[in-house]
């Protein structure tokens, strides 16, 4: 490993139950399926260049990997959520670093991963997540739009195994520096998830 390079892992293997149960990461947005539009955002980014990108995904795997990288099934049974994904990435990460998007935030900033690394660096932290503006004006965390350390395996398959699976309840355990994303230049849609069809439609129209 080298240091500060980067696997993207793009999370695409949820059960879609907002959606009536398809698969969302297959779903198009502008004509091109949410997974692969993520996929060519991963590509676009800024410049710290990412090494290498996988998707985790449940279903329909020869479809994910018809768009050229190695898709690889949650490691635990039975849709266990991100926790799931990060681990299933962690397990297979061959950098020093491991950058998780979800599938269904077409719009996620361009600059993300450079923003996300120069935290981690600065403050010598574990984990960097970024966090976005919210109508109320505060700042929330967006986990699911994390950097962090391949070093942290273990800390999540205890973690797992203990029953864990929220996101910010591992990532406290971590020396975790939040990210905000709430300058002007930044889309307000940047971290909408779209969790059902119509959502997508209207953020389809809107962008």
């Amino acid at each position: 490993m080298t240091e500060h390079t980067i696997t993207g892992l793009i999370l695409a293997g949820g059960r879609g139950a907002r959606m009536g149960g398809v698969d969302k990461g297959l779903q198009n947005f502008n004509g091109t399926p949410l997974t692969l539009h993520t996929l060519m955002r991963l590509q676009m980014q800024d410049g710290t260049p990412i090494s290498d990108i996988m998707v985790v995904a449940n279903r329909n795997l020869s479809a994910y990997e018809s768009f050229g990288v190695q898709v690889w099934p949650d490691s635990t049974d039975d849709f266990a959520g991100p926790l799931a994904g990060f681990l299933t990435g962690l397990e297979r990460c061959e950098t020093s670093l491991l950058l998780t998007v979800p599938c269904d935030s077409p719009l996620f900033p361009l600059n993300l991963t450079n923003k996300l690394l120069d935290a981690l660096i600065s403050e010598e932290a574990d984990i960097a997540v970024a966090a976005a503006r919210e109508e109320d004006g505060s700042v929330r965390a967006q986990p699911v739009f994390c950097l962090m350390q391949v070093s942290l395996l273990e800390s999540l398959v205890k973690f797992m195994q203990g029953g864990g699976r929220k996101i910010d309840a591992w990532t406290a355990l971590h020396k975790t520096v939040l990210v905000p994303f709430d300058t002007p230049d930044v889309d307000p849609r940047a971290f909408f998830n779209a969790n059902t069809l119509e959502e997508l439609h209207r953020l389809e129209n809107i962008a």
